[in-house]
């Protein structure tokens, strides 16, 4: 039973992974639109496909417990904010043409991840492991002292989203139920920013960035619901492992699809964040960790 829950977990977080390494081809042809406006169509969106998910799958019982939860509430009320953050400094990204950058706080992403499962909740990590955490760390510098500085950027989307995968792991919470929280806390303020700010839709927007929009529901609510399933069913360590799916189809997509420029700087941090993921990876041979 827990190899058949295990198993169902990895294939909904490789889900997840896959649509999150897609994503900045939807995002960079809504390129022209503001981040903050891209970020409210993606909250509102969200709530709604996710109310109609769980609608559709009879989970509003599920609901029902949460909503008189007040603990459990303010943590989802944490962990909007923390993905809020990362789909913000995400999609302007994308638009301003740093999606490789992106790419690179995802590859950071797992060991942030892995960091915080030791610090946080006490999982154990190989001397082995702790090399591999070296070795991202010093890709990450190379890029600073050799590369365009401090990859802001990066940093800020891998600490938000470990951040959210913590508080997800350990809110004990159904993943569409949770999810439709999460978006119900950021409603207000996507609210507030399209109609006080904004004045409702952006004049001459044309059928195609409308339709784009549309989707903005489904794009975002699906994979996180695969995501929460996942990192219910799966240790924090390994749900970062998979993570490295992720960045490296956001990375394939910025420099083959975006036109991004792959320097030597980003050769030198890349190679030393993926022997990092290797050293991680590699499966021990004896009793003894590391």
């Amino acid at each position: 039973m827990k190899h058949h829950t295990a198993r169902a977990g990895a294939l909904a977080a490789f889900g997840a992974f896959l649509c999150w390494g897609l994503f900045g081809l939807y995002f960079k042809a809504l390129g022209e639109i503001p981040a903050p406006e891209v970020l409210a169509h993606r909250v509102l969106g969200g709530a709604v496909f996710a109310a109609i998910l769980l609608a559709a799958l009879g989970g509003w019982g599920e609901l029902r417990p949460l909503l008189s939860d007040r603990a459990r509430l303010l943590r989802l009320g944490a962990s909007a904010l923390a993905i809020a953050i990362n789909w913000g400094v995400f999609v302007w990204a994308v638009a301003r043409g740093r999606a490789l950058e992106a790419s690179l706080g995802y590859y950071i992403y797992p060991l942030v991840s892995v960091l915080l499962g030791r610090l946080l909740l006490g999982e154990r990590l190989s001397n082995r492991q702790w090399g591999a955490v070296a070795l991202v760390a010093l890709g990450v510098g190379w890029q600073v002292s050799h590369g365009s500085g401090v990859p802001w950027v990066a940093l800020i989307l891998a600490v938000s989203f470990g951040v959210y995968g913590l508080l997800r792991k350990t809110i004990a919470v159904p993943a569409l139920a949770g999810l439709l929280v999460e978006t119900a806390w950021l409603v207000p303020l996507a609210l507030i920013y399209l109609v006080a700010v904004k004045g409702g839709a952006a004049p001459g927007m044309g059928g195609g960035t409308l339709a784009l929009l549309a989707l903005a529901g489904p794009v975002t609510a699906v994979p996180l619901a695969l995501f929460a399933f996942g990192a219910r069913r799966l240790s924090l360590s390994a749900i970062g492992l998979m993570m490295y799916m992720n960045p490296t189809v956001q990375m394939l997509v910025a420099v083959f699809a975006l036109g991004e420029v792959f320097t030597t700087a980003h050769a030198v941090t890349f190679t030393a964040i993926w022997a990092g993921v290797a050293l991680y990876a590699w499966p021990s041979t004896g009793r003894r960790p590391g």
